[in-house]
């Protein structure tokens, strides 16, 4: 009984030892049938990725997460799109459509897996016109396989076998290619045996489809810690499901993927290099074509030499992949070693021959250590995307071109193409003296014996529309990078009358609204110094007409009679001055104002300016001039001091504005710009702002700044003893240098004290400010304090009138103190111009020039995001009568006056004439040296230019601009007249704008 209870007891142990081994066993066979054929995770996974989704809709989205780390997140701009969408929105763009993704989608960005989806292999910036023409495309990486059938298969084998030897065996095709567990489990025991013996070297346990999850989505590319590595593996994971659970095309894709994207370190004078085809051009000079028809022949067929060097540098590029920076910057040795060892592990493995091995062996890597430099684009035909491109760079705070490029995004432009490449064609044949010739160009004031290859045309064209002024065609012929039409400061002459005009018919309407309401009696009380001639014409004009309309006193205002004689004198910017017109037969007329702006006459417009410069002196809201009318006042001295504060005040704050965030240099610089360089000027201009500083760097500074010959050392010692600021008082100074004291002295402060607060520059400018104007009202010396007080208030009416030019788009900082400035001296731009034009050409609304259309950034990601611009209004800065009129004077130009060749030169579809209005413009700049008394030593011309800024019709305006630059410009002596030629030139080209065919494709 004993025995069987124990027979049975044994049998029960053993039945149960065997039952637990058997499950073990199963378990054991289970599991390593799932770790092989992964059958139970991929029929999980690829159900459970399905929940993973995101569609765009219109709107922002508030179901959107964007990554903030790594470097294909950070190259394509993803991770910067939560940034960028904030910053477009606040420079007028709104989000038109954005992705929104599923909540279980957000659930796992939030858990810091990456989202799966079919990542972009190659992307770039995209520029297309208003028409979806393309105008600019770059591709990043540029060289790619377009499918895994065009990889040769030597490649993909030798990529396999060197990383990831199991990826693409198809005995079980539901396979997870994240990981390969024997590879994984290695790597974690010797992670372990490292930690017990730090000398034991240890392998990585990445796949190819991890390794592209690290060095696409982890920091920096690198895996930095155990967490990663399994976000690394749970991403690949849910990305090779996406399709179903059969992971084949996954499987290909990832070999696809690796070689098109692989990081291979950063060629100097080409950037960042991804992707084995980048890698043979960057690191070799190679062509990708050649190299892929060489490894896709037979091996030992053909040029058996060449197809074995093309082998090794392909497999020199996927071993370098573990340290490109230092094996194909620094190690060239080194990895040519590691390739030889690499090609014998592959004949061994049988996926090379042994005589294949031999003759790659005996080849020589030859790294390209120059800069292996992009293929150029032609200025030609890239210009206008050039243009869109830095606009875009600054829109969105982008500081390289190189950083823009690589975006994946697509914008539409308002460009068009056709029209752009038209007008470019049509400026680059004027190079040709056959068709200068026979476009008559060849003739006194246009290019009379001169060659027509040196002359830079420029051209902008704007369409007027509700939302903004749409950049239609910005070209030149100008075959570098160089923009004249927005990076030229250039002496355009006339156009500057153009601006004078307008700034004195804003006067006459605001004289209009201040006094047009007041009885004939009310306007006899009214007090009016005599050279304010604006007020007193006004007044007498409404004292005759009662209040009348604007319209009608802007249109008598035109007609108010001015002198084109040469004879008198003018005392302006510090000194006397006479003026010539272009035409002698000017000269000794007196005329309407409205002729002088149609015949340019230039002595009309210098009284014009003074006219306009005396009504700021002595109208402006508490202008110094009225201080001086009633010399006797007891409270003088009260009032004084409060008014020197209080303006003292203003003008500060004016030049802090202007010189803060500057460097001394530029300060320098700006300080100069419309002063005179004598050494007197010089002297004390850096002795005020820089009072410590030494002889040598007086010295320096007068070499640098000086148009005439530098003084002896001697004479260097003398001024620079004469000029020291406690000889001469601020007030004097700024006399002597003909600026307001108070900005010499502000460029002196921000120079000691650079990073000084708005706050602490006027409590330090307190005894300044009344010293400025406190002087003014001795009661000695009268004469000669009259003449500075006029010198001092001509330096703040133009501050006024710089105001003025400023509101309506003018492009510099500061404007010359002179008549002359309304002849050109304070020189313009081109794009400022137009903007101008567009003004008028909007009955006195600013609208936004507008170049971009809309931003499409991440298309078909999970960040898809698109942006269009907001429609705006635009904003009133001129009244509509004052643009009603101006625009009649310029259509008089053309029909009348210095344009009338361009007078019904345009039609439409069905023989209307157009209108067209515009201003002429010379520029002669010539650099003038001058001996010590004034005296004019030589004149070295720096350039000649002429403009024609226009109206075509009620929706087109723009600018054309001829320019020669350097000494060349004195073989030259064409006028104004050339621009209007061209234009008409251009005119067949632009027709097309009117005649209803659509013949370019213009948006409309």
């Amino acid at each position: 009984m004993i025995a069987a209870l124990y027979t049975a007891g044994y049998l029960f142990r053993a039945l149960t030892a065997t039952v637990i081994w058997t499950g073990l066993a199963m378990a054991c066979g289970l599991a390593f049938h799932e770790l092989v054929s992964s059958e139970w995770q991929s029929d999980y996974l690829s159900k459970t990725v399905k929940a993973f989704t995101f569609q765009t809709a219109a709107g922002p989205s508030q179901q959107i997460r964007f990554p903030t780390t790594g470097p294909f997140d950070e190259r394509m701009g993803y991770a910067h799109l939560n940034g960028l969408s904030k910053n477009l929105v606040a420079k007028d763009f709104d989000i038109a459509e954005q992705a929104r993704m599923s909540p279980q989608l957000i659930d796992l960005i939030n858990k810091g897996v990456n989202p799966p989806y079919h990542e972009k292999t190659q992307a770039g910036l995209e520029i297309f016109d208003c028409t979806q023409a393309p105008l600019f495309s770059a591709r990043y990486p540029e060289r790619t396989y377009p499918d895994f059938a065009s990889v040769p298969s030597l490649l993909a084998e030798s990529l396999l076998f060197v990383e990831n030897r199991e990826l693409l065996d198809n005995a079980h095709p539901n396979r997870n290619p994240a990981v390969e567990w024997d590879r994984f489990g290695k790597a974690l025991l010797d992670q372990g045996m490292s930690v017990l013996f730090p000398d034991h070297e240890t392998q990585g346990g990445s796949t190819l489809a991890t390794q592209i999850e690290k060095y696409r989505h982890s920091p920096d590319g690198r895996t930095i810690s155990g967490k990663e590595k399994l976000k690394q593996m749970a991403s690949a994971s849910l990305r090779a499901y996406l399709d179903g659970p059969n992971t084949t095309l996954a499987r290909q894709r990832i070999v696809l993927d690796y070689l098109n994207t692989v990081p291979l370190a950063a060629q100097a004078g080409y950037g960042e290099v991804n992707g084995i085809g980048d890698g043979l051009w960057a690191w070799y000079g190679r062509d990708f074509s050649e190299v892929n028809r060489l490894l896709h022949q037979p091996l030992g067929q053909g040029d058996s030499a060449a197809q074995a060097l093309a082998f090794k540098e392909a497999l020199s590029l996927i071993i370098a992949e573990r340290r490109p920076s230092d094996l194909l910057n620094a190690n060239a040795s080194v990895l040519n070693e590691l390739a030889n060892t690499h090609l014998r592990l592959l004949a061994q493995a049988g996926v090379i021959t042994p005589s294949f091995r031999d003759a790659a062996t005996a080849a020589k890597l030859n790294i390209n250590s120059a800069k292996a430099n992009a293929v150029p684009r032609a200025f030609a035909t890239q210009k206008a995307a050039m243009n869109v491109r830095t606009h875009l760079a600054g829109l969105i705070n982008t500081a390289r071109l190189y950083d823009l490029d690589r975006l994946d995004l697509r914008v539409q432009s308002t460009l068009n193409h056709n029209l752009q490449k038209a007008v470019t064609d049509a400026l680059y044949q004027l190079k040709d003296p056959a068709v200068t010739k026979e476009l008559g160009l060849d003739q006194k004031q246009l290019l009379e014996e001169a060659d027509p290859a040196k002359v830079i045309y420029s051209f902008t064209l704007f369409e007027r529309t509700d939302s903004g002024n749409l950049l239609r065609v910005q070209t030149d012929n100008y075959p570098q990078p160089f923009d004249i039409n927005q990076g030229t400061k250039l002496d355009l002459g006339s156009t500057a009358k153009f601006r004078t005009l307008v700034t004195y018919l804003e006067i006459i309407a605001a004289l209009h609204q201040h006094f047009g309401e007041m009885s004939k009696e009310e306007l006899a009380k009214i007090e009016v110094d005599s050279r304010d001639v604006l007020t007193r014409w006004a007044i007498g004009y409404l004292s005759n007409n009662g209040s009348g309309d604007l319209p009608t006193m802007l249109e008598s205002a035109m007609d108010r009679n001015y002198s084109a004689s040469p004879d008198e004198e003018f005392f302006t910017g510090g000194g006397a001055h006479r003026f010539d017109n272009f035409n002698d037969a000017d000269d000794g007329r007196t005329m309407p104002l409205r002729e002088g702006f149609r015949n340019s006459v230039n002595l009309v417009f210098v009284r014009l300016m003074r006219d306009v410069a005396r009504h700021y002196m002595f109208q402006t809201p508490g202008s110094s001039a009225k201080l001086l009318t009633d010399a006797n006042d007891p409270r003088r001295k009260d009032y004084l001091t409060r008014f020197a504060d209080r303006e003292g005040r203003i003008f500060v704050r004016r030049f802090l504005q202007k010189y803060r965030g500057k460097s001394a240099e530029e300060a320098e610089n700006l300080l100069l710009q419309g002063v005179r360089a004598t050494d007197a000027k010089l002297a004390t201009i850096y002795r005020s702002i820089d009072p410590k500083g030494g002889e040598g760097a007086f010295s320096a500074f007068l070499s640098n700044h000086l148009t005439q010959a530098k003084p002896a050392q001697a004479e260097i010692k003398t001024l620079y003893e004469k000029y020291a600021p406690e000889k001469f008082s601020l007030p004097d100074r700024g006399y002597i240098i003909g600026v307001h004291p108070l900005e010499l002295w502000v460029v002196g402060f921000l120079r000691a004290n650079p990073g000084a607060t708005e706050a602490q520059v006027l409590d330090a400018s307190s005894d300044e400010r009344q010293a400025v104007y406190r002087w003014l009202f001795s009661a000695r010396r009268k004469n000669a304090q009259d003449r500075r007080i006029l010198s001092l208030l001509e330096v703040e009416g133009f501050l006024e009138v710089h105001r003025a030019w400023k509101r309506l788009g003018y492009p510099f900082d500061s404007l010359v103190p002179s008549y002359a400035s309304a002849l050109g001296s304070s020189a313009d731009r081109p794009s400022a111009l137009a903007e101008l034009m567009g003004i008028i050409a909007n009955e006195g609304i600013r609208r936004p020039a507008v170049r971009l259309q809309s931003l499409h950034f991440a298309a078909g990601t999970p960040y898809e995001t698109r942006f269009e611009r907001r429609a705006q209004s635009g904003e009133r800065v001129l009244p509509k009568e004052v643009a009603i009129v101006a625009r009649r004077a310029l259509i008089d130009v053309v029909e009348s006056g210095t344009a009338k060749r361009l007078n019904g030169a345009l039609t439409d579809g069905h023989g209307t004439t157009i209108e067209i209005g515009g201003k002429t413009g010379t520029g002669d700049h010539r650099f003038d040296t001058y001996g010590k008394h004034g005296e004019l030593i030589s004149s070295r011309v720096v350039n000649r230019s002429a403009t024609f800024m226009f109206l075509l019709g009620d929706k087109y305006f723009g600018t054309l601009v001829a320019y020669v630059p350097g000494e060349e410009a004195a073989k030259y002596h064409f006028t104004s007249a050339l621009a209007t030629q061209i234009l008409k030139s251009l005119i067949p080209t632009l027709s097309a704008l009117f005649n209803g065919e659509n013949q370019t494709g213009i948006c409309h």
